[in-house]
């Protein structure tokens, strides 16, 4: 069976592509793909003047058309269709043949995950443009690259940036671990209102390139995110800006502003990693688990860089059943705070389950940068104390992520940090509470929205830890 694994350089290649899209009255269906048959002459010879002998050869003859067009059939792509707005950009972006959803062991690729964003961002009535922006093959002067050595091959950042009011301050959205951009489709309209808002699918995740990953300790892992940011930052002629992160993107989120601080203006971390280690006291029953039986196989899965996505993939076709009991749970049954809609699981699911099944790249960092437990193996408390970006931190009042960890650090730093908690949500606190989520960004941001922020007073709702 022919591997599902493309790259996005399949849509374009050498240049950054970009797609708008005005309206959003539904989801987009999955309409069949459009593409000719090979013709051929009919043989109209009446079998009454037929030779016995040619008759059979005829027959032999219309089995192998009928063999051929069942070929062309099962090479066809079902999502290139939808993935075509324009008959120009139908030449650019035509697909390599490939075995269709239905007949291959993991039913994705590139394709369906650019058409599923494009379905869950349907649910958002601001007008976005869709581009895919080349970072190039490497940080120049770079030691570390973010692909195989041997490859040249450029690399693209998949990036969605919505209309705003002119002058608006600039807000730069990054999604977590076993996440993509669309995670935060409850968010956009309303933050659109306020800001120019730009979110990125990391390196190696949703509808970005995915390199091989080939990084062997926590440097050149976090250089792998840190750098390609960078490149990313530069093509899109970005600074000074507001930076968005929310748990491993809030990691590499705030090491980004540690290296490159005289781009960002303000730091906000939502529901951030990275800052607790395995040695603090409040976590010393993950060191107790991991003396257990369970424990040890657990620990020894995650040395061995096991990630959830592997068994998406290995459960094949049964894998979108997984994740669809995933998302009905999380956001559903066992919601936080407002639960999603039908029609909205719908769309996460079917955005979800292609973002993990994809080819496994960025997904690997994940030993390298946390040990079991999800813990920082280089914590942002050690760096607190260089911290040159004021920060706010975000976190709902059931994320499982430890607030206390930045409390900690605050108290080392010599910017101005606030910490800020946000009722009825969980980890996913934009999801679980968006108005909430909203009410607390804005206030994170009145310095830039304000024309008196000294004036304006925490939202009842929320509250300052």
């Amino acid at each position: 069976m022919c591997s599902p694994h493309h790259t996005i350089h399949n849509f374009a290649r050498g240049q950054n592509s970009r797609l708008r899209f005005e309206a959003h009255p539904g989801p987009s269906q999955k309409g069949a793909h459009i593409g000719g048959e090979a013709s051929s002459s009919s043989i109209n010879s009446s079998a009454s003047i037929i030779p016995n002998h040619l008759r059979s050869f005829e027959k032999r003859m219309n089995l192998r058309r009928l063999s051929s067009r069942m070929a062309e059939e099962i090479s066809r792509s079902a999502a290139a269709a939808e993935l075509r707005p324009s008959a120009s950009t139908a030449t650019a972006t035509k697909s390599k043949s490939r075995w269709p959803s239905l007949l291959r062991w993991i039913p994705t690729s590139t394709d369906d995950i650019i058409a599923a964003e494009k379905r869950l961002l349907s649910l958002v009535a601001t007008p976005y443009v869709q581009e895919r922006v080349n970072i190039g093959s490497g940080p120049p002067g770079s030691k570390v690259r973010w692909f195989r050595s041997a490859s040249n091959e450029e690399r693209f950042i998949n990036t969605v940036t919505f209309d705003s009011k002119e002058d608006s301050p600039t807000l730069v959205m990054v999604h977590g671990y076993g996440a993509s951009q669309g995670f935060f489709f409850r968010n956009f309209d309303a933050l659109a209102s306020r800001f120019r808002v730009i979110a990125i699918d990391q390196l190696g995740w949703g509808g970005s390139s995915r390199p091989d990953f080939t990084c062997k300790s926590t440097e050149e892992t976090e250089a792998w995110f840190i750098d390609s940011l960078e490149e990313w930052r530069k093509a899109k002629n970005l600074s000074n800006f507001i930076l968005l992160g929310h748990s491993f993107g809030g990691y590499v989120a705030a090491k980004y502003a540690l290296k490159h601080p005289e781009h960002i203006k303000h730091l906000v971390l939502v529901g951030s990693a990275g800052f607790s280690s395995a040695e603090d006291a409040r976590n010393e029953w993950i060191m107790q688990f991991k003396t257990t039986w369970k424990g040890a196989i657990i620990n020894h899965l995650w040395e061995s860089n096991f990630t959830p996505q592997k068994l998406i993939r290995g459960l094949g076709p049964w894998g979108p059943k997984i994740v669809r009991g995933y998302t009905n749970t999380r956001f559903g049954a066992r919601a936080a705070g407002t639960t999603l809609n039908e029609h909205e699981s719908r769309l996460l699911t079917d955005y979800v389950y292609h973002t993990l099944a994809a080819k496994a790249s960025g997904e690997l960092c994940l030993k390298y940068i946390f040990s079991f437990g999800a813990f920082a193996r280089k914590p942002l408390l050690q760096s607190a104390s260089e911290w040159k970006v004021p920060t706010t931190f975000i976190y709902g009042y059931q994320d499982w992520m430890n607030y206390q960890g930045a409390q900690e650090a605050r108290k080392d730093m010599k910017v101005p940090c606030e910490i800020i908690r946000v009722p009825e949500a969980g980890h996913f606190v934009f999801i679980d509470n968006p108005e909430g989520f909203h009410s607390a960004v804005l206030y994170a941001c009145r310095r830039f929205l304000s024309p008196n922020p000294d004036n304006e007073s925490l939202p009842e709702s929320l509250t300052a830890a």
